[in-house]
């Protein structure tokens, strides 16, 4: 039986479907309906297509309805289903960053990524095929980029730190701001009595702490009333939640630091992560009990870990070659 499809309508037009990416709630694609016109922000993985489909129908839109599909950034359960995705929106432009452009256009190193990171089978079983776009129907939305859906306008900030080809989306109408991963992810089950809470995502392979307080800060300057996270949906107070992220990105680093100096960092690394999730679930006041918060924090644990692994390899200090004295 075909699990029933669902969104989460918000104020201002907005709402979140869930993208089916792995479990209920884990991803979000979100919909932006304004005067008759739709844009969509990001758009999950190819088995997320007949969802979006499916909310359009239920909100009585059109496929020629959506001008825009929006991509935070081109890690594949944000981008996977954007080819599938268009074939099915004959209106739609595809805007992306420009670092991640080249990705769209030929898929391959994307794809040989993923693979370094689950593994060819569980890629394949994720995001089944994944083909290039047509360049004609893609634009490229560099920092400051303006763009309209009627009346509305969106306005494109370049935001790495999470990825170098990431950018975050304000949309000034209703002076909130769509954040992809760059904001991390807050899932509704860590819920407690309205409270919510945030958590970084340091996926493999461009983990950069000090891109992503900039990016945080950047976020926080527009000073909006909500942020829209690909995991998952809307979150308030967003001064507070941007205080914990900065303390939380800061707990990536230092896991990092330490266990740069061992051979094998990455146990010492997923230990530590483990830790620091029990403790922030103390801080929030959480009301999942330990075995519920680990199962549902496990992949992300994991991605983590082989994040801040990708940054200690990348920010290593190299052996310099043995100068010596100059021959004779």
């Amino acid at each position: 039986m075909t699990p029933p499809v669902r969104r989460l309508p918000y104020a201002h037009g907005i709402h979140a479907i869930d993208a089916g990416y792995q479990r209920p709630m884990l991803a979000a694609i979100h919909l932006v309906v304004e005067g008759g016109e739709a844009a969509l922000i990001d758009t999950g993985v190819n088995a997320s297509v007949p969802a979006v489909m499916a909310v359009l129908a239920e909100l009585g839109l059109p496929p020629s309805a959506v001008k825009w599909v929006m991509l935070t950034h081109v890690h594949l359960d944000h981008a996977g289903g954007a080819v599938l995705l268009l074939e099915h929106l004959p209106e739609a432009r595809l805007t992306v960053h420009p670092r991640g452009a080249p990705h769209m256009r030929d898929p391959t190193r994307l794809i040989a990524g993923t693979i370094a990171v689950y593994g060819e089978q569980a890629t394949q079983a994720l995001y089944g095929r994944i083909r290039a776009i047509d360049p004609a129907r893609m634009l490229e939305t560099p920092d400051g980029t303006r763009l309209t859906l009627g009346r509305r306008e969106f306005e494109f900030i370049d935001t790495p730190g999470h990825a170098r080809h990431h950018v975050c989306i304000v949309d000034h109408a209703s002076q909130c701001v769509f954040t992809g991963d760059t904001f991390g992810l807050s899932y509704r089950e860590l819920d407690r009595e309205g409270r919510q809470w945030v958590f970084p995502a340091t996926t493999p392979v461009q983990f950069d702490p000090h891109e992503l307080h900039r990016s945080i800060d950047a976020i926080r300057a527009r000073r909006p009333k909500a942020v829209y996270l690909t995991h998952f949906g809307e979150v308030r107070e967003v001064d507070r939640r941007a205080d914990d992220l900065h303390r939380l990105v800061d707990a990536h680093a230092e896991i990092a630091a330490r266990a740069s100096a061992l051979a094998d960092p990455l146990p010492a690394m997923v230990d530590e992560l483990r830790a620091l999730v029990l403790s922030e679930a103390r801080r929030q006041r959480c009301a999942l009990d330990e075995p519920a918060l680990l199962a549902l924090f496990k992949d992300d644990i994991t991605l983590n870990a082989d994040g801040l692994l990708a940054y200690i390899e990348r920010t290593r200090p190299r052996a310099q070659p043995d100068r010596g004295a100059s021959p004779a």
